[in-house]
């Protein structure tokens, strides 16, 4: 029982922090569940992120079940997810209370665009600490380039970018293990 609710607390703690959506999880994710508890490697969490992204759904929510289940099964996942979700339903609820009079407070508006700003922040070292560690051939740096390029400046969904990188890695792995 000790080992759910440890789940729960940390997954908790992320969904606390959790601004900006799925990707500013990421630092947390790797000092919570990587670094603190040891329950993945950076390459796994990079692993159940990508699942979890293209699974319909809420990225931090898959990820989180993912995480869980691995851990202590279905009662693990449930676990994790519910720690995850927990925070942002008392915030909304709290918030959905109060809208009308809180929306148009000059400090509040002040306040949510550096969130913005900081959740900016977090999703770009996100980034820069996962091309380093894992992006390491002239083929693997192209292919960052280009899904980078398609989804950020074409505006293409992120979905059909983990699939066609996917798809690309099956082929281009098949090649190599020919050679």
């Amino acid at each position: 029982m000790k080992e759910y609710f440890k789940l729960f607390g940390v997954f908790f703690r992320i969904g606390i922090f959790l601004f900006g959506g799925g990707y500013s999880m990421l630092p947390l994710l790797q000092r919570e569940v990587v670094d603190k508890n040891g329950w993945a490697t950076q390459e796994e969490i990079l692993d159940y992120f990508a699942i979890g992204q293209c699974m319909p759904g809420i990225i931090s929510v898959n990820t989180s079940m993912f995480i869980g289940y691995r851990q202590k099964g279905a009662f693990g996942a449930v676990s994790a997810m519910a720690g995850m979700v927990f925070p942002s339903l008392i915030v909304i609820t709290v918030i959905a209370a109060l809208f009308e009079s809180f929306a148009e407070i000059v400090a509040v508006r002040h306040a949510l665009s550096g969130i913005r700003v900081a959740a900016g922040a977090l999703i770009t070292s996100a980034v820069i600490r996962l091309v380093k560690s894992d992006v390491r051939s002239v083929t693997e740096i192209a292919l960052c380039v280009a899904a980078f390029v398609v989804v950020a400046v074409l505006g293409s969904s992120p979905v059909f970018v983990v699939i066609g990188a996917s798809l690309f890695g099956l082929v281009y792995g098949k090649r190599r293990r020919k050679e």
